[in-house]
């Protein structure tokens, strides 16, 4: 299914990176469950789904209290990190999305505003080879106030030079829409996979 943009004249495409470029949410809930359930902690993915675009240290946070439980937040980070490192081999770009980028590429700057780590988005980037297509990443740790909050957005539209209003944020979670829109830029949804699956599915 293509991907319409709405109407303007774009100077910056600012990217999501995960259920966005990359198709890995399913993989992230593997790794996700992986390492929880080294503390007998489950997380079904009604509920990953949708906490999508939270930073890690708050999804422990969360199940700790959900559970009644008290996993350390560095150690269960490191350890989804790690087991999500073991899957990039199975990661596939999200087609609707690449195909804008190899479209735009040299024509208009490209960001990535991720919630996920530095370390993750890169190698995920990496393994599709794509990561020298973006000018630059706005990761977990370069701003304080995650999505919906639009500090993250702002920082990549400053670090490109471009006015907010005259960037597209490709974004596949409410919170990142959210963030587009308080941060005044025009924003497209991206479907998750099970919508993807049922527009080409026959009837």
């Amino acid at each position: 299914m293509a991907l319409i943009l709405p109407p303007g004249e774009f100077r910056a495409y600012l990217f999501d990176c995960d259920g966005t470029i990359v198709d890995s949410m399913p993989v992230h809930h593997r790794a996700w469950c992986g390492a929880l359930d080294e503390w007998g902690c489950e997380f079904p993915e009604e509920l990953f789904y949708a906490w999508g675009g939270r930073p890690v240290a708050d999804i422990v946070v969360d199940l700790n209290s959900r559970h009644g439980l008290a996993m350390p937040v560095d150690l269960v980070a490191a350890r989804r990190e790690e087991l999500y490192q073991r899957f990039l081999p199975e990661l596939t770009a999200v087609p609707e999305v690449l195909a804008h980028i190899e479209d735009a590429y040299g024509r208009v700057p490209f960001a990535v505003v991720s919630g996920s780590t530095r370390e993750s988005v890169t190698a995920s980037l990496t393994a599709l080879g794509l990561l020298d297509r973006f000018e630059t990443l706005v990761c977990a740790g370069d701003y304080t106030r995650a999505k919906p909050d639009p500090a993250g957005f702002l920082l990549a539209a400053r670090r490109l030079g471009v006015p907010p209003e005259h960037c597209l944020v490709f974004e596949d979670t409410d919170l990142g829409v959210q963030a587009a829109t308080a941060a005044g830029m025009a924003s497209v949804r991206v479907p998750h996979p099970w919508e993807r699956a049922a527009a080409v599915r026959p009837v």
